[in-house]
């Protein structure tokens, strides 16, 4: 018997929604933005209640059927499941670290989270610029940004951020595009985080902690 990791399982939802939306634009029953956002909302809500996906899954029906239903077309449903379905079926896995990071933001943009690059002057001091712990947002530093990737996209060095709002689905995001963020042990300040590729070897987190400059304290 062969048995499905969760990560293909959350592709098999994916996949399935998409065939569908995809054969409702073929007999000419979705023909705009909003059609679709109704036609997703409608099929993922069918797929919950007749329990059509492995219980591991429902999770990620609710979140997308929530995000459809608040948001409207905004939620924009089609490009979450087609995100969906290119990191659990592999083609994202293999893409360096700068542009699976790079999608995750963008992702994380189109979910309405705020991003923004800060100088070292926004970043700390006095003309730090202020965070609201009740939005939802990245801020990363411009200088780790600048020396975190090799001309070929792999991270070499730290990557401070910080990240405010809810962070649960952004964590869960980053861990799907094989990043993750950890608290920075070093900070005071409960916002500031190491982003950090899954797959880097176990000493870069290390040196991350041990990088990190002492102004961002």
């Amino acid at each position: 018997m062969i048995t499905e990791t969760m990560t293909e399982k959350s592709g098999h939802l994916a996949w399935c929604a998409l065939i569908a939306l995809q054969l409702a634009r073929h007999d000419g029953l979705v023909n705009s933005e909003s059609q679709e956002n109704i036609f997703l909302t409608r099929w993922l809500a069918t797929a919950l209640k007749q329990h059509r996906f492995p219980r591991e899954v429902a999770t990620d029906i609710q979140w997308l059927l929530k995000q459809g239903r608040m948001l409207g077309t905004r939620a924009r449903l089609r490009h979450k499941l087609d995100y969906l379905w290119r990191s659990c079926s592999g083609d994202l896995s293999k893409q360096n670290d700068l542009f699976r990071l790079t999608y995750a933001i963008e992702t994380a943009k189109e979910m309405q989270w705020g991003y923004r690059v800060l100088n070292d002057k926004e970043w700390s001091g006095r003309h730090a610029v202020i965070m609201n712990s009740n939005v939802n947002g990245i801020y990363l530093s411009r200088s780790s940004l600048d020396v975190a990737f090799s001309d070929d996209g792999v991270q070499i060095a730290p990557l401070m951020a910080k990240l405010t709002g809810n962070l649960q689905p952004l964590e869960t995001l980053l861990n799907r595009c094989a990043w993750q963020a950890d608290a920075s042990p070093d900070n005071a300040l409960a916002s500031v985080f190491l982003l950090s590729a899954n797959k880097q070897q176990e000493g870069l987190r290390d040196t991350m902690t041990a990088k990190q400059p002492v102004e961002q304290r």
